[in-house]
């Protein structure tokens, strides 16, 4: 454990996408995390990051190492709900291609996240111009002002790049201003917004019984029982309930409702984590080694469920902890009182998450709430939709009815799963939970698709590995190789003709 607790004492990040409350800024902070883990090892490099580079770093990143001028391709990586740095255009997908296509690569961070949050704050009044579409105009903004400030020729391609949210927001690129966008990536891309997300949780189900990525059907009821364990504990109070705020390192009382759901969506957080990012460079449990812990590993007759739970709970707590610790806390808060309280302060954070950015667009854009409310969930029935709504409403003064027509509204203007922009390649992992969100089939010739075996969220923009499938590696290279031969065979028809 040693190993990967000094890989996460690092600034926390942020790639997940579940709906805002305590739990889910754990899972938040763990895709945050990964992130920047992979990110990490390019520093040092001596990569150069073109001019202008370090002087505006609150907006973009360059690396024009091996940019061939001229006619060179450039591979625009956008930013998602979280911070960029360097490391966004020196390692990963766009990075990794940009040697053999002589790329130049940029990064563009998204407004309202990372360093790029403006003067006024995260007001109510400033917050409406935080959206996917105030988004999209930066690209827009972004690809004029950079083409003129590096000389960009006319007839070099324009390729977005991006995952999750991020992925979303390559793909509508494209569709919104082909003219201005050659092609995409876009990679576990949720590009249907959706109210109750249900299907989350089928997926992680259906994961953890999956023998390809050590999963189990023994595995799945021991989540099972384990959750059932802490519910029972739960009910009980007294001493149980005191037993396991101690076990959890939890502060305060578990005896509201309200709380007790919080705890329950951090424990469903840590699952759907080791889900997720499955197998994934700086993820500390994997699928294999979750299950390894639910089942007592060696020693299972002295084991219980609960117990592995517990223990896996215990891997996550004692990072928390370190870092807690550093800013004068002394154990993890599941009150919701005080989730309400964090999302109401307009400061700009310090470890710039954005939680309070990321529940706005949730509420005025996307939803994703996820739920555990049928019969093929594993875990607790808590917490609900309603109590994911009511952040809306308490943080923003935000209608659950405003919220499900601003999902219905996001899908009508994209186009949901069906978006019909051309020259677009959707990559996706099958173990990913939110594959069921994008586009895992071609809707035409330049409208392509890959669903990765065993592949989890945006496995294919992280940096290569020896260990890597044939399929992710195929994905890797696919993108390119489908947009740049377009590109390089228009243009040799051009200079023909001439």
């Amino acid at each position: 454990m040693t190993a990967w607790l000094a890989q996460w004492l690092g600034p926390l990040l942020l790639v997940s996408l579940w709906g805002l409350s305590a739990p889910a800024s754990l899972l938040r902070r763990l895709g945050e995390h990964i992130q920047q883990f992979q990110e990490s090892s390019a520093q040092g490099l001596g990569l150069s990051l073109g001019p202008g580079a370090a002087a505006l770093p609150k907006r973009y990143w360059v690396n024009d190492q091996h940019w061939v001028g001229e006619d060179g391709p450039i591979f625009l990586h956008l930013g998602g709900e979280g911070s960029l740095g360097p490391g966004s255009v020196m390692r990963g997908h766009p990075a990794a291609l940009a040697p053999a296509w002589g790329a130049l690569v940029i990064s563009l961070e998204h407004r309202f996240y990372g360093l790029s949050i403006p003067a006024g704050g995260l007001e109510m009044a400033q917050l409406r111009f935080l959206s996917s579409r105030h988004a999209l105009a930066d690209v827009v903004s972004a690809r004029l002002a950079l083409s003129r400030l590096f000389n960009v020729s006319s007839s070099s391609p324009w390729i977005c790049f991006g995952g999750s949210y991020a992925g979303s927001l390559a793909a509508w690129a494209r569709l919104k201003f082909p003219h201005l966008i050659f092609a995409s990536v876009a990679s576990s891309a949720p590009v249907r917004a959706v109210l109750d997300f249900s299907e989350y949780n089928d997926v992680v189900s259906r994961s953890l019984m999956s023998t390809a990525i050590g999963g189990s059907l023994e595995c799945r009821a021991a989540v099972s029982a384990a959750f059932a364990e802490v519910e029972r504990r739960l009910r009980l109070g007294g001493a149980a309930q005191a037993a396991l705020r101690t076990e959890l390192s939890a502060c305060g009382i578990l005896g509201s409702a309200e709380n007790q759901a919080e705890l329950l969506g951090a424990l469903q957080a840590l699952v759907g984590g080791a889900v997720q990012y499955d197998g994934q460079a700086g993820a500390p449990l994997s699928v294999r080694q979750l299950c390894g812990l639910l089942r007592g590993g060696g020693n299972r007759t002295h084991s219980t469920p609960y117990c592995g739970l517990r223990r896996a709970v215990q891997e996550l707590i004692l990072l928390f902890l370190i870092v807690l610790h550093s800013l004068g806390q002394k154990c993890l808060s599941f009150s919701r009182a005080e989730t309400v309280a964090q999302l109401r302060s307009t400061e700009p954070q310090l470890s710039g998450v954005g939680d309070r950015q990321w529940l706005y667009q949730t509420c005025t854009e996307f939803g994703f709430y996820v739920t555990c409310e049928n019969p093929r969930c594993p875990f607790s029935q808590l917490p609900a939709l309603p109590s994911q709504l009511d952040l809306c409403e308490k943080v923003f003064g935000l209608s659950a009815l405003s919220v499900a027509q601003a999902v219905a509204q996001t899908n009508s203007y994209y186009g949901g799963q069906t978006p019909g922009a051309s020259q677009v390649l959707f990559v996706n992992g099958d173990t990913d939970p939110w594959h069921v969100l994008s586009v895992t089939q071609a809707l035409g010739s330049s409208e392509s698709a890959l669903l990765i075996r065993t592949g989890s969220h945006c496995l294919d923009m992280a940096p290569e590995r020896p260990s890597d499938s044939p399929s992710l590696r195929l994905g890797q290279n696919l993108s390119a190789l489908q947009t740049l031969s377009r590109h390089a065979k228009g243009h040799a028809q051009v200079k023909g003709e001439s």
